[in-house]
């Protein structure tokens, strides 16, 4: 395998095109509406798509939300399921999430899988790299293992809910090659007022360090290169954010696993996320190289265009080959539709 990655997989409903907020005592009506599985999904999706062979170790419940999800992910997207398994009797989780002025609000639901039928092994299967969402005060012992196989470990993290933000409460980042925080959570685990400095410091308990700046691109330092890297954003008319985190990691991984230079490793990442916020859901509306293709054509034919920011993409044209056949996945890429699945006429 490429990469591995274990975790929770949501059913998302995801809802777009609201003008505002929901407001309490009233009924609102979405424009648009997409399904697709979720949470750990977003990256798997995202992964297998670049073209990396993605292996996922999730708990699905045996319900038709566990069956869509599994079948998704596993005919639709070609992810390894080996290490997942159906758990009798246990629901799937779900995220309802809200789309509008370029935001989203989720509300989930869900219960933890039975511990005895956690599917995350004692010994994750051998990967080049491995994607991990650390926890803090928790310590996930797989990390550990796969990083003395030779696994590299790329490490994102969630709100921290105890306000502590201390980084001795994430021991696993100490086997990470990678940690990719946002600016907000990269300030106050470092407890610095710029998220550049942020990033600095944060290489003092991780080779590499990624800070997402939003609509500003990213920054990232390599302790042991000395080499440093800003890519800005690319300005996009975004339908739905869920998952571009996840997209972005993805893009960062294949970049690095390819030994492109941390320049063209951002600037990919945060290409795929500005291509995957124009379509419904997280993960169905990661990129594939079809897509990232036809993006590298058109912005080439529009008139005006800046030749520096142009340039920064330019080593695209050694990996994306004139004809646009030769990109094409062999079925087109799913895309969230508003119901789980259609009954197919017998």
């Amino acid at each position: 395998m490429d990469v591995y990655l274990t975790g929770t997989v949501f059913l998302d409903i995801v809802f777009t095109g609201l003008d505002s907020a929901p407001v309490r005592g009233t009924e609102s009506w979405a424009r648009g509406m997409g399904s697709s599985p979720g949470g750990v999904a977003n990256m798997a999706t995202a992964l297998a798509r670049l073209g990396l062979r993605t292996s996922l170790a999730a708990a699905f419940g045996d319900d038709h939300y566990g069956d869509y999800c599994w079948d998704a992910l596993e005919q639709g997207e070609g992810i390894d399921l080996s290490p997942s398994r159906t758990v009798p009797g246990w629901h799937s989780p779900v995220t309802v999430s809200m789309a509008y002025e370029g935001e989203r609000t989720m509300v989930s639901h869900g219960h933890e899988a039975p511990a005895e039928e956690q599917p995350a092994p004692g010994c994750p299967p051998r990967a080049r790299a491995a994607v991990a969402s650390l926890t803090p005060g928790v310590r996930a012992p797989w990390i550990a293992r796969a990083a003395g196989h030779g696994t590299r470990v790329f490490a994102d993290v969630g709100w921290d809910d105890t306000g502590a933000w201390d980084l001795a409460a994430l021991p696993d980042l100490a086997h990470c090659e990678a940690f990719l925080p946002n600016a907000e959570e990269a300030m106050r685990y470092t407890g610095t007022d710029c998220p550049r400095a942020a990033a600095h410091a944060l290489t003092e308990h991780v080779p590499l360090a990624v800070v997402t700046l939003g609509a500003d691109g990213a920054y990232a330092v390599d302790r042991r290169t000395g080499e440093t890297a800003e890519v800005p954003a690319i300005a996009v008319r975004a339908l739905d954010p869920t998952g571009a985190g996840d997209v972005f990691v993805a893009g960062f991984v294949t970049g690095t696993l390819a030994g492109w230079p941390l320049a063209d490793r951002l600037a990919f990442a945060g290409l795929t996320a500005a291509l995957s916020v124009q379509e419904f859901g997280g993960s169905l509306s990661a990129p594939g190289w079809s897509e990232v293709a036809a993006w590298w054509r058109e912005v080439r034919s529009l008139d005006g265009q800046d030749p520096a920011a142009l340039s920064r993409y330019a080593f695209l044209g050694a990996l994306l080959p004139d004809d646009p056949g030769h990109t094409a996945r062999p079925w087109p890429l799913r895309r969230a539709v508003p119901t789980i699945g259609f009954r197919t006429p017998q």
